[in-house]
């Protein structure tokens, strides 16, 4: 294992606090592998970028010879975590949790080593707790104590519904870290109270308090709010490239250095320092950082091509290389049918959004009327909508 202090300064990159540092140090400096969990709720299994700044510290620890734990909450994802919610959360079904379990593993090791990876689900020895179990689990904590919880006590004072079953959801996450045995555990910011309880069980039940580790929430790409597909301003791991670096290059100037620090291993400090003395362009560094996130989801040779296609479109206002074909059997057909059969619309109202909005264009024509009927030939017509969608439009 790498000395002490070479081992803090790569856990420390990124991190939002610790606690404590002196506990971490003296974890380390016993020269065996820790014990190192991060729990996930599977009620939302598509992995964007923001859920890997988790993930790649969890690669930091495995990389340093740790034993990482990715723990799936299919016990406690029926009840569903409360942090930062206003409102009781809707339970999910014992399928549903099954089935975005699933779509976790298949996406995790696009980060984590598969082989050094150890995947637990916490319906292992929560099931087994039975009703003495969570009696003598809820009797280690005090409502009190829960209620110095923001998101709690913001509902108690509006008298918000507060269920019980959300009072166990902490508990179970700590009791979770008092069976692993966990010596660390990371999380987001807002995962902090629940991490503190952990700490308390661990101690409750005569064992060595965890190592706290938070990570930033990571800014989407409107550089505001989280990010988050229901906000639609997230990147997912598993996008086309091509959408992936697109993307990526749409983020301010400022949110680059954001995104350089918590979705890359390299040196942003000096980066930056490159670009404020201008050896290097913005340009230059936020198409680096958009090859290098590509490369890690995509390999080196797709991250190459969404580069040069991105310069081809956006720059020199080409068409990408490679594009779909789709061949229309009939000899006309309305904008928004074809939209719709492309798959470059959802839905006939979000077709005509994007109409609406000028974002669709054939053969670099806009197309401004819902109602437009397109004629295929055998030539083919270049279907454009929003910046990075291509199609080519041809008679069957």
């Amino acid at each position: 294992m790498k000395p002490v202090d070479e081992q803090l300064k790569i856990i420390r990159r990124g991190t939002e606090e610790v606690i404590s540092v002196p506990e971490l140090k003296e974890k380390l400096s016993r020269k065996k592998p820790l014990v190192v969990k991060a729990g996930f709720d599977p009620s939302a299994p598509d992995i964007h970028l923001g859920h890997t700044v988790l993930l790649r510290k969890m690669k930091h620890f495995q990389d340093l010879g740790h034993e990482v734990n990715f723990l799936i909450g299919d016990f406690t994802g029926r009840i569903g975590d409360p942090s930062g919610r206003s409102k009781t959360r809707k339970q999910l079904t014992e399928e549903e949790v099954e089935e975005n379990a699933k779509t976790y593993k298949k996406q995790i090791f696009k980060i984590l080593d598969r082989d050094r990876t150890k995947v637990v689900f916490n319906s292992e020895w929560c099931l087994k707790l039975g009703t003495e179990g969570v009696f003598d689990l809820s009797s280690r904590y005090t409502v009190a104590r829960m209620l110095e919880r923001d998101d709690f006590l913001n509902r108690y004072k509006k008298k918000a519904p507060i269920s019980i079953m959300e009072f166990l959801y902490p508990l179970l996450q700590g009791y979770d870290s008092v069976v692993m045995k966990a010596d660390v555990e990371l999380g987001g910011t807002d995962q902090k109270f629940n991490l503190l309880v952990a700490r308390d069980l661990q101690r409750s039940y005569g064992l060595e308090p965890q190592v706290i580790i938070t990570m930033p929430i990571l800014e989407g790409l409107d550089g505001v709010d989280k990010m988050s597909k229901s906000l639609n301003n997230y990147i997912g791991i598993s996008e086309p490239p091509e959408e992936m670096f697109g993307k990526l290059m749409s983020v301010s100037d400022e949110l680059m250095w954001r995104y350089y620090e918590l979705l890359t291993d390299v040196d942003h400090r000096a980066v930056k320092a490159d670009v404020e003395s201008g050896k290097a362009h913005p340009k230059e560094v936020k198409a680096e950082l958009a090859k290098y996130i590509v490369t890690e989801y995509h390999g080196g040779h797709k991250a190459e091509k969404a580069g040069k296609n991105f310069e081809a479109v956006f720059a020199k206002k080409e068409i990408p290389e490679e594009i779909p074909e789709f061949f229309i059997e009939q000899d006309k057909i309305g904008i928004v049918d074809l939209m719709r059969e492309t798959g470059f619309a959802a839905s006939g109202s979000e077709a005509r959004r994007l109409i609406a909005q000028n974002a669709v264009s054939i053969d670099g024509e806009k197309i401004r009327d819902e109602k437009a009927r397109i004629t295929p030939d055998k030539k083919g017509k270049i279907l454009k909508v929003g910046k990075r969608k291509f199609g080519r439009i041809l008679k069957a």
